[in-house]
């Protein structure tokens, strides 16, 4: 038996969950999330509880049973508390701000790189050198911090680039110079 599918998702006061099907809509005071679930994984609410239940204990079917339970958890979080991703701008004359609605990155090029974020994703700015990605859907808030990080990946002899916040870099030694004779 999965250890995590077999445990019940709590509901908290105040979310609501629907379940039409294999659509799975859960309402909280953040906001609504919708997500369609695998047709073999059974979903049942029962006295403030979620529980995920398998048809088999094929191997495909308990890689489902977690996996299912924990993205139900995931929404139930996100319309509760939400989450966030922190990244870091390291360089001399890296920083980014933001326009309205728009982050706009200053890391190097010799453009500024301009990113709008989708719909349900709240982008800040503290300072020059930290972003905050935040949102209620776990996947797109990672997905947003990734494409982020992915205008300047760190690289490994300076360390500069945008970070994850508490990611460490391996750093490399540079070239060693040659020993004259």
């Amino acid at each position: 038996m999965s250890r995590i599918g077999k445990k019940p998702i709590p509901v908290p006061a105040g979310v609501e969950i629907s379940i039409a099907g294999r659509q799975v809509e859960v309402k909280g005071p953040k906001g609504k999330l919708m997500r369609e679930i695998h047709p073999e994984m059974q979903v049942e609410l029962t006295d403030g509880h979620l529980e995920v239940k398998r048809p088999s204990e094929e191997k495909k079917h308990k890689a489902l049973h977690g996996l299912t339970r924990t993205l139900l958890a995931n929404m139930v979080d996100g319309v509760t508390k939400g989450f966030e991703k922190q990244l870091v701008i390291n360089g001399v004359g890296y920083r980014a701000s933001k326009q309205g609605a728009k982050l706009v990155l200053q890391v190097g090029y010799s453009h500024p790189v301009e990113i709008d974020p989708p719909s349900g994703i709240e982008i800040d700015v503290a300072g020059n050198n930290r972003i905050i990605v935040k949102g209620i859907d776990k996947e797109l808030v990672g997905a947003v911090a990734a494409n982020i990080r992915a205008v300047r990946p760190p690289e490994p002899y300076l360390g500069k680039g945008i970070i994850y916040d508490g990611e460490r870099i391996r750093r490399k030694a540079g070239k060693a110079g040659k020993v004259a004779k």
